[in-house]
């Protein structure tokens, strides 16, 4: 029998110590790899062309580039279609992450996120899956929703919901809560797999990369509204 592939990792920090931390972690780990590391975004487009790396920690403040730009790029080239970005944030001050949301990431972790779960959140956005839980990702959209120059509607939207059906409004909007497919298909008495066919047709309709930006598209469009919450 062979050995299951290693996940291939590339990442992307200007700080040496965080990129030399994160290496160790990840190599420590039986099911995946380090193929490279960039110091900046512009470097980790280049590099992840050619070690064919499934999947980018990607930081957001790089110089030169940054991780946004860098995630726009990877994300807008057919020939890395299958690679996945997952970004860092400091959370409590990046504004960004949103916007490297719809830039293509699948995901987001906070900078002193403990190592265990970086690595389960490697292995959750290689697989397929957006690193989106409930209560971060709620919080941190409502927040960025409130900011007068942040995430204006798109005109496109609307005309993109009308082409859905009600069932997949639903779901889209289960979505846009952080519920992945077990706790959709649960809510809606659907099989997991039917909430998952529907998940994959909204994705086609919408011309999502992947469930973050369904996540993106949900409250752009008024289906998801964000929570107040006392410190805003």
């Amino acid at each position: 029998m062979t050995a299951p592939r290693r996940i291939r990792v590339l990442l992307a920090d200007d700080q040496t110590l965080v990129r030399a931390a994160f290496a160790m972690l990840v190599e420590s780990a039986r099911d995946m790899e380090v193929v490279g590391q960039a110091c900046n975004g512009r470097e980790a487009v280049e590099l992840v062309r050619t070690v064919k790396a499934d999947l980018v920690v990607m930081d957001i403040r790089m110089p030169d580039l940054d991780g946004i730009e860098a995630t726009r790029r990877i994300a807008a080239d057919p020939e890395l279609a299958d690679v996945k970005v997952l970004v860092l944030t400091t959370y409590d001050t990046d504004e960004y992450i949103v916007d490297a949301l719809r830039a293509g990431a699948s995901g987001f972790l906070v900078k002193d996120t403990k190592p265990a779960e970086l690595l389960e959140a490697i292995r959750t956005v290689a697989a397929g899956d957006a690193l989106l839980s409930p209560g971060p990702t709620a919080r941190l959209i409502a927040r960025v929703l409130r900011l007068p120059t942040a995430l204006s509607p798109s005109a496109s939207l609307p005309d993109a919901l009308a082409i859905l059906s009600d069932r997949e409004r639903q779901v889209l909007t289960l979505v846009g809560r952080g519920l992945n497919n077990a706790e959709i298909a649960e809510a809606l008495g659907l099989s997991p797999l039917t909430a998952k066919t529907h998940v994959s047709r909204i994705m086609g309709k919408l011309m999502a990369r992947d469930r973050a930006q369904l996540v993106i598209a949900a409250y752009e469009s008024g289906l998801v509204t964000p929570v107040k919450t006392e410190a805003g």
